[in-house]
C-alpha cells in the first residue's frame, strides 16, 4: 500500500495508552521520531500548571516561522488493550476500546508529512509543530503552551469533521458553580427550624432558562448534589452547569441572570448563595478573508477536495490559541464516532489529512 508508512505511524500511536495528565509515552514517541529526522523537539513547562507528567512537545522547523501545526496527545478513554484492525477502507478496533483517532490521526498526519518531506528533499517553509496535553479534560496544555511571539497563525488537526471541512467559528463555554446554604434541622421533630437548600435550588432552577436559548446559545445544569439524610432538612446544595455561546456578552448576561435568580429565591427563605463562574474556553470567529482562512482553504483545495468553513458548539485547542491572539482554525481529520468503541477513521481521510499538513508546510 502506497501510504503504509502513514498507517504504521498511526497504529504505533494508537497502541500507546495515554490519558489526560499521563501523556509522557506519546511525548517520548514524538521526541524520538523528530530527533531521528535531525530536529530538536523540546518540552515546555506547562506541566507545572497542568499537573501532567510531561509538558507540551514543541519543535521549531527552520526558524519556527509564523505559523503552527498542532495536535493533542491525550485520549478520552484508555487504549491499553486496543486491538486495531486495518480493513480495506478504514481502521477500527475489535469493539472493546476506543480507537483514539482523536487525536492520534492528527499527530500521525503531522509527523508523516515532515518525515516524507525530509526523505523526498522537499523544500519546507519555516514553521512550528506542537503536541499538547490535557485537551480532553481542561485544554490545559494549550492554555499554558509556551510559544515564542512570532507565531501568528495556528492549524489545529483535531476536528471530527471529515477532511475538507474546517471550523472557522467556535462557541465559548463558561462553567458556573452555585452553593446554596440553608440550615439543618430534624425533619420530623422541628422542620420549621431548618432552611431547605434543595427547595431553594428547585425553585431557582424552575425559573432558569435552559436548553437552546437561541441559535448561538445553550444553557445546561448538569450536576446537583445536596442533603445529608432523609430525616435532615438539607443544609447545603451544590449546582454545576455551563453556558455556551458564540457571543461573550450573551454569556455574561445569562450568567448574571442565573446568579440573580438563585439569590432572589434564596432571599425568600433566608438562605444564602455563593456563585462562581469561569471560562473553560472562549469563543472565536474569523472573517472568511482572513489570512488563516485563505491558507487552510488553499491547502485543502490542493488535495483536490472542496474547502468548507463550518461552525462548532465544541471547544478545542484552537480556542486556546485564539484567546492568546494566535488566529487558529480546527481542521477536519475524519475521526468518526470519537470517544466510543465504534470509533473509526477512513484510510482515505487519514491520507487526506496528511496531504493537507504537507501542503501547509511545503515551500510555495
Amino acid at each position: 500500500m502506497e501510504h503504509q508508512r502513514l498507517i504504521d505511524i498511526f497504529i504505533d500511536l494508537v497502541r500507546i495508552n495515554a490519558l489526560s495528565g499521563n501523556e509522557k509515552p506519546v511525548a517520548d514517541y514524538i521526541k524520538t521520531f523528530l530527533s531521528s529526522l535531525n530536529y530538536n523537539p523540546f518540552q515546555d513547562n506547562s506541566y507545572i500548571k497542568t499537573n501532567s507528567n510531561t509538558g507540551n512537545v514543541i519543535c521549531r522547523c527552520g526558524t519556527g516561522g509564523d505559523f503552527l501545526l498542532l495536535s493533542h496527545m491525550d485520549t478520552a478513554a484508555e487504549t491499553k488493550k486496543i486491538n486495531p484492525i486495518v480493513m480495506d477502507d478504514r481502521i477500527v478496533t475489535d469493539g472493546t476500546t476506543i480507537l483514539g483517532s482523536d487525536n492520534r490521526a492528527g499527530i500521525a498526519a503531522i509527523l508523516y508529512s515532515i518525515e516524507k518531506a525530509k526523505k523526498e528533499n522537499i523544500n519546507l517553509r519555516d514553521f512550528t509543530v506542537a503536541f499538547t496535553t490535557c485537551e480532553e479534560t481542561t485544554l490545559g496544555g494549550s492554555k499554558n503552551i509556551e510559544l515564542n511571539g512570532n507565531i501568528k497563525k495556528g492549524f489545529v488537526f483535531d476536528s471530527s469533521y471529515r477532511p475538507g471541512k474546517f471550523i472557522y467559528s467556535s462557541c465559548g463555554a463558561k462553567t458556573f458553580n452555585i452553593v446554596v446554604k440553608g440550615k439543618a434541622a430534624h425533619s420530623g421533630i422541628e422542620p420549621e427550624k431548618g432552611i431547605n437548600s434543595i427547595a431553594v435550588t428547585a425553585n431557582a432552577i424552575s425559573k432558569t432558562r435552559q436548553g437552546r436559548i437561541d441559535e448561538d446559545t445553550t444553557v445546561n445544569i448538569g450536576r446537583i448534589s445536596g442533603g445529608g439524610g432523609i430525616n435532615i432538612v438539607p443544609e447545603k446544595c451544590i449546582i454545576d452547569g455551563e453556558i455556551r455561546s458564540f457571543n461573550t456578552d450573551t454569556v455574561e448576561i445569562i450568567s448574571n441572570e442565573i446568579k440573580q435568580t438563585f439569590e432572589k429565591e434564596a432571599d425568600k427563605l433566608n438562605a444564602s448563595v455563593t456563585f462562581t463562574d469561569y471560562w473553560d474556553f472562549e469563543p472565536y470567529s474569523h472573517l472568511l478573508e482572513d489570512e488563516v482562512i485563505l491558507e487552510i482553504k488553499q491547502a485543502i483545495e490542493a488535495t483536490g477536495i472542496e474547502a468548507t468553513p463550518v461552525i462548532s458548539f465544541g471547544g478545542s485547542d484552537a480556542n486556546s490559541l485564539n484567546a492568546k491572539g494566535i488566529k487558529a482554525v480546527n481542521i477536519g481529520i475524519g475521526a468518526q464516532n470519537p470517544h466510543s468503541v465504534d470509533e473509526f477513521i477512513l484510510i482515505e481521510d487519514l491520507i487526506r489529512t496528511a496531504e493537507i499538513a504537507s501542503n501547509l508546510i511545503k515551500m510555495k
